[in-house]
């Protein structure tokens, strides 16, 4: 459907995904990118994000440890977040109390 309907919209995101995911000439190193790839594919729920990010990340040489380490990183945003709105409720139900 993109290549379709939007093939320079692609083209564009592909080359934009490339130079992030490139195996060289960045300063973090691809398996540390892979795993932060992972944490965020983690809190936002994509499972295709987790699934390709996974095996690159395996490819790259991360370690199960890493893995481990990585999901419980993104656990520990995830609660972290929840925390903090809920403090925003507390906030807000106080301005909506007469």
């Amino acid at each position: 459907m993109y290549k379709e309907q939007t093939p320079d919209i692609l083209a564009a995101f592909d080359a934009f995904d490339s130079a992030v995911f490139a195996q060289e000439g960045r300063e973090i190193p691809i398996k540390y990118r892979e795993l932060m790839a992972i944490a965020v594919a983690l809190t936002t729920q994509c499972v295709y994000c987790i699934d390709f990010h996974t095996a690159q990340a395996a490819r790259a040489g991360a370690t199960e440890a890493e893995l481990a380490e990585t999901a419980w990183v993104a656990t520990a945003l995830r609660a972290g977040a929840a925390f903090t709105h809920g403090r925003l409720a507390f906030k807000l139900s106080e301005a909506h109390q007469h």
